[in-house]
C-alpha cells in the first residue's frame, strides 16, 4: 500500500486530537496539514490547544510545530498538501455539510466524523465489518459533485458501534425488533471530569438527538443501493433511550433484540464469535483480528465488559440470556472514540484505501 499525505480539519478538539494519535506512526497514512477554527489558525498545534490537550497519550512530536491553518478560508492550502483529509469539526450542521463539501469539490476526498452528511442518499456511512459494499454509490456522488477524486463518506453515530455490531451476525436469523439503552461516556460530548463536574454522582437522561440518530442511522447502515442512492432497511424496527453516565470513555448498551421465530443462545453466541467482516478479511492495519468478543458468564461471573478490547476497535458482549420465546437480552461496549469515532474513521479510510478509492 503507498503512503498518503492526510489533513485533520478540526484537529485541536478531542475527536481531532485522537486522530493526530492515532495517525502518528500509522503505516499508511502521513499527516501534513492540520486545521481548526480562524481563532487556532497561525498558530502552531501546541500553542493553540495549549492546555487543553485531552487525550492521555501525548501529543505527538512531529505535529506540536506544524502550524493550523484556516479550515475554511485555506481550503486549497490544505488540499494542495494532502491526499484525503479526516473532519471532525465543531461548527453548526448546515456550516459543517457546506465546508465537507467544498473540500470534496477540491478533489479531496473526506472521511467525516461529523453527522451533516450522514443522512445523505448518496453518501455511504460505512461501519467497515458490516456494509463495506455501500462504498459502492461512490462514483454516483462524484457525479452528483462534479467531481473526479472528491467524495465524503462518513461513520455512524459513536452510540451505534456497540450494539449494531451485535445485531449484525443476528440478522439472518430474522431481527424484528431492537430496544437499545445506551449508557454514554462523558467524552462523546468532549468533556472530562474536570470539565464536566455536574456529571460526578449523577446520570443525565436525555442527550439532545441521540435517539433520532440511535433509530435512524442503522437503517441506512443495513440499507441497499438502488437507482444511485442508499434506500433504508424497513427492519428491524428500533427504539432507544440514551442517557449520559459518569463514565470516561466507552458507550455501554443494553439490548433487548425480538425474532420472528425461536432462537437458541448456542446459536447466538457462534455468530458472534465466528463473524468477520471487510476489514478482517483484507487485514487492515487497524482491524481487530476478532471483531465481537463474548464473555461467557460462566467464566467471568463478575465480568467487567472491556472498553480496550484490541487497540480498542473491538466490541466486547456479556450477560445474553432469553427474556422469552423469542426475545433475547444481552449488554454490550464499544470505545467511543476509538472504534466510535476517530478509530472507526481511521479504519474507513484504511477499507476506502485498500478498494482504491483514494487513489
Amino acid at each position: 500500500m503507498r503512503q498518503f499525505s492526510v489533513g485533520i480539519i478540526g484537529a485541536t478538539g478531542m475527536v481531532g486530537q485522537r486522530f493526530a494519535t492515532l495517525l502518528e506512526n500509522h503505516p499508511w497514512f502521513h499527516v501534513t496539514a492540520l486545521a481548526a477554527s480562524a481563532r487556532s489558525a497561525g498558530k502552531t498545534y501546541e500553542e493553540a490547544v495549549g492546555d487543553h490537550w485531552l487525550i492521555k497519550a501525548p501529543m505527538p512530536e512531529s505535529m506540536k510545530s506544524m502550524v493550523i491553518f484556516n479550515a475554511e478560508k485555506d481550503v486549497e492550502k490544505v488540499t494542495d498538501l494532502v491526499d484525503f483529509v479526516f473532519c471532525a469539526v465543531n461548527m453548526p450542521k448546515d456550516a459543517t455539510k457546506a465546508l465537507e463539501e467544498l473540500y470534496a469539490k477540491q478533489e479531496c476526498p473526506v472521511i467525516s466524523n461529523n453527522s451533516a452528511n450522514r443522512l445523505v442518499p448518496d453518501v455511504p456511512m460505512i461501519i467497515p465489518e458490516i456494509n463495506a459494499d455501500h462504498a459502492e454509490i461512490i462514483p454516483v456522488q462524484r457525479k452528483r459533485l462534479g467531481t473526479k477524486r472528491g467524495f465524503i463518506a462518513v461513520k455512524s453515530n459513536c452510540s451505534l458501534q456497540s450494539y449494531v455490531p451485535a445485531i449484525q451476525p443476528l440478522m439472518d436469523l430474522h431481527v424484528t425488533k431492537v430496544l437499545a439503552c445506551t449508557y454514554q461516556a462523558i467524552s462523546g460530548a468532549g468533556k472530562t471530569f474536570e470539565t464536566f463536574p455536574q456529571i460526578l454522582d449523577n446520570v443525565i437522561p436525555y442527550i439532545g438527538g441521540e435517539e433520532g440518530k440511535s433509530e435512524n442511522e442503522p437503517m441506512k447502515i443495513w440499507g441497499h443501493i438502488e437507482n444511485g442512492q442508499i434506500v433504508n432497511a424497513v427492519e428491524p424496527n428500533i427504539t432507544s433511550q440514551c442517557l449520559r453516565v459518569p463514565v470516561s470513555d466507552g458507550h455501554t448498551a443494553a439490548v433487548f433484540a425480538t425474532f420472528e421465530k425461536p432462537v437458541s443462545m448456542e446459536e447466538i453466541i457462534e455468530r458472534w464469535e465466528s463473524y468477520k467482516g471487510a476489514p478482517q478479511e483484507l487485514k487492515l492495519p487497524s482491524a481487530p483480528k476478532q471483531f465481537l468478543h463474548y464473555f461467557h458468564q460462566e467464566d467471568r461471573p463478575q465480568t467487567r465488559l472491556d472498553r480496550n478490547l484490541e487497540n480498542g476497535m473491538a466490541v466486547s458482549i456479556g450477560r445474553l440470556r432469553p427474556d422469552s420465546q423469542y426475545t433475547i437480552k444481552f449488554v454490550c461496549l464499544s470505545h467511543n472514540t476509538l472504534r466510535g469515532a476517530a478509530g472507526g474513521a481511521v479504519l474507513l479510510a484504511e477499507l476506502l484505501a485498500a478498494k482504491g478509492y483514494l487513489d
